[in-house]
């Protein structure tokens, strides 16, 4: 490996987003830091290529980033002076229906409200308290699991409604099947079953960022997104040195610290001999969860939606009604297949008109599958998508397919596909990746876990990097 320096106060292995803001992080403490990244490019899966066609640019995983303007240390960091630009569509979320109607989130609660005349008045009620703290309350959603919350209050009234499950917090918040279905597609983003205990704790977190904080694309696609944050650390001192595998600990230069942006599984492989046994027996009963499947479209146009509302929202939910929700992940969750997939797709040439050539379009979606699935659901994503935009197969040019295996290839912190770090049951989302009052700490002082695999778990928010930078800075009373 070629390093500037025989020796950094800390290394940081793999540059997904976590990892990058941990880094960030320790270097604005004064520490010596690298980053070492197996691809070519940095930036984990926050990547954007041309996968159809010259001029087509799609983001390889994440697209949207409403838990990255949410989040308490992201948002504060000067990422706009390194190239940053968000883009915000006029809905939030957009959710259409079989019948041509559509549900729209957005910021505005009662803007949101007025779509559903049954509820309007108990959605009001029910989010406007929480949107008018939701500074206050991302810090404590998005904290460690085990810590003094400074609004006590208001961190145990969203508690007892995450606790539920999305299936019942719907039932119980909603009588307009609307209503219930926009919160239900917002929660599968978990991709965990929707009848868990606390399922509904990702959908409210989710649903209240589009009201608090938006649900934006980045311009120039995700890719611009790792770029600021690789410049903002370079520009502390920081040092990325990318198309280098590391195989062993042992391998790395010497260091105070390691950090590892990456799964329990592979932690294992790199340093399970360092760690104790208690931890080793721990990281081998952690559990991965669905996989995706993964299409990206060039279009020759934008997509026909029934309903051209459905055009305002850069983030679209394609599942009806939430019965259909509900069955399609409990399905996955179950190893099985729907013939009605749940999907989520983003539609960013709508808004950004950098990343197709004049006239011309791009569009991303995936549904869950269980992990690892080999099977091709091309025809019934399409078919999904036709039943909601009736002609959307005329306007493809070329598509680009990605199995689990082939994002696993990409990324190999996506296990089997699974896109969370993680299976997001009851016990892994407050018990990640094992049962700790210091989650980060590894063993001893030196290895740290600071992946979506620590706490608060997966999104494009950089807060498990960041947690684990400050419990290791903490540790050694280096600040």
């Amino acid at each position: 490996m070629n390093f500037s320096k025989s020796e950094y106060d800390a290394v940081v292995v793999g540059s997904g987003p976590n990892g990058l803001a941990c880094a960030i992080e320790l270097a604005r403490n004064k520490l010596s830091v690298v980053v070492i990244e197996k691809s070519e490019l940095a930036g984990g899966g926050l990547k954007t290529l041309e996968l159809t066609e010259p001029g087509f640019f799609h983001d390889v995983c994440s697209s949207g980033y409403p838990l990255a303007v949410a989040s308490p240390f992201l948002k504060n960091l000067p990422l706009a002076d390194h190239g940053l630009n968000w883009i915000y569509s006029p809905a939030e979320v957009a959710h259409p229906f079989a019948d041509g109607t559509v549900a729209l989130l957005k910021r505005s609660v009662q803007e949101t409200a007025k779509a559903f005349p049954k509820d309007q008045e108990s959605y009001c009620k029910l989010f406007e308290p929480f949107v008018s703290k939701f500074d206050s309350l991302m810090k404590e959603v998005l904290a460690p699991p085990l810590h003094f919350p400074h609004e006590a209050g208001l961190f145990a009234r969203f508690g007892l409604k995450a606790i539920l499950s999305a299936e019942h917090f719907g039932k119980k918040n909603f009588k307009d099947e609307r209503a219930r279905a926009l919160f239900m597609g917002i929660a599968a983003h978990s991709s965990g079953s929707l009848t868990m205990p606390a399922s509904a704790a990702v959908g409210l977190a989710l649903h209240l960022a589009g009201h608090g904080s938006g649900w934006p694309i980045a311009e120039g696609g995700a890719k611009i997104l790792s770029r600021a944050l690789i410049s903002y650390f370079k520009s502390l001192g920081g040092e990325v040195i990318t198309g280098v595998e590391v195989k062993t600990v042992q391998a790395l230069p010497k260091n105070k610290f390691v950090f590892f942006d990456l799964t329990p599984r592979q932690i294992l492989e790199i340093a399970g001999e360092q760690l104790s046994p208690s931890v080793q027996a721990s990281f081998k009963k952690y559990r991965y969860g669905p996989g995706v499947f993964k299409l990206d479209w060039a279009l020759d146009q934008p997509i026909p939606w029934r309903n051209p509302e459905t055009a305002l929202a850069a983030t679209v939910h394609l599942g009806n009604y939430s019965e259909e929700i509900i069955r399609s992940e409990n399905s996955v969750n179950a190893g099985t297949l729907s013939n009605d997939p749940f999907i989520l797709l983003t539609q960013p040439t709508l808004f950004d008109r950098s990343r197709a050539p004049s006239g011309k379009h791009i569009a991303w979606a995936y549904c869950h599958v269980p992990n690892g699935s080999s099977i091709d659901r091309t025809e019934v994503m399409e078919n999904q998508i036709e039943r909601f935009a009736p002609g959307f197969r005329k306007t493809i040019i070329k598509r680009h397919v990605m199995f689990p295996r082939d994002l696993e290839a990409h990324n190999p912190n996506l296990i089997g596909g699974d896109i969370s770090g993680g299976l997001v049951n009851t016990r892994q989302l407050f018990f990640r990746p094992r049962m700790s009052l210091n989650p980060y700490r590894l063993d001893g002082k030196k290895y740290w876990i600071c992946s979506s695999s620590a706490p608060p778990g997966p999104g494009v928010h950089g807060m498990s990097g960041y947690h684990s930078a400050r419990a290791a800075l903490q540790a050694t009373y280096l600040i």
